[in-house]
């Protein structure tokens, strides 16, 4: 009687986690935005990927191992769509993660997280930061020393980024990134359409005066 070859189960990594993706409109709005701000920041960069609410798994072999930034960047790494990030795979983890938090997320960003992402992931920088300041305090951010997490001191309102290059603050009560080296702050979308619409509109109305300047020349021309 031959013997049946079994081959090994395929282990599946769930590309949700059945959660959702955050808590109120601001939450939501907030990520979509930093996570939009980045991918703009760094569109000429190949190996530079930014996202969020991704699941990142890291370790091989156990789909329990994961965790879910609200934002996060890796430098080094294709800048591809992806299902889900698997750290062996990709040979790389996060450099940069923000968690966009809420007095029920606190604790485990505080906590569980912070210990995952300095001790396991290795993330050189992590950041939370309540929009509704409900909980104190409301934005901090940590640098990773020699494994272990030192608090980043606040410089003119800013947390500066080592890691991006840019600086983390306020702006009209809002989470915003300053680029220290243009000393302008980084644009929304919404920013970005906006000022689009508006040099269109500008270019328009040079076109409009041009071509009546044009016109104004051939009749005196013909006069």
């Amino acid at each position: 009687m031959q013997k049946r070859i079994q081959s090994a189960p395929t282990i599946v990594y769930p590309e949700s986690d059945g959660k959702p993706m955050a808590e109120t409109d601001t939450h939501r709005d907030l990520m979509i935005d930093f996570i939009q701000m980045l991918k703009h920041h760094y569109r000429d960069d190949a190996d530079v990927y930014v996202s969020g609410n991704l699941l990142i798994y890291y370790e091989e072999g156990n789909p329990r191992k994961s965790i879910s930034p609200d934002v996060f960047v890796v430098f080094g790494v294709a800048k591809k769509r992806r299902n889900t990030y698997l750290t062996w795979e990709e040979g790389r983890t996060p450099d940069f993660v923000l968690e966009v938090a809420s007095p029920s997320t606190f604790g485990n960003d505080m906590g569980r997280k912070k210990d995952l992402y300095a001790s396991v992931l290795g993330v050189k920088e992590y950041y939370i930061y309540d929009p509704l300041a409900e909980i104190v305090p409301s934005f901090i951010g940590f640098r990773l020393i020699d494994g272990k997490y030192q608090e980043i001191d606040f410089v003119n309102e800013r947390l500066t980024s080592e890691t991006l290059g840019l600086e983390l603050g306020e702006r009209d009560g809002e989470l915003r990134l300053y680029n220290p080296n243009t000393s302008q702050w980084l644009q929304t979308p919404p920013e970005r359409a906006e000022n689009a619409e508006t040099r269109a509109e500008n270019a328009e109305a040079e076109l409009a005066k041009a071509l009546a300047e044009i016109e104004r020349l051939r009749a005196e021309r013909n006069e």
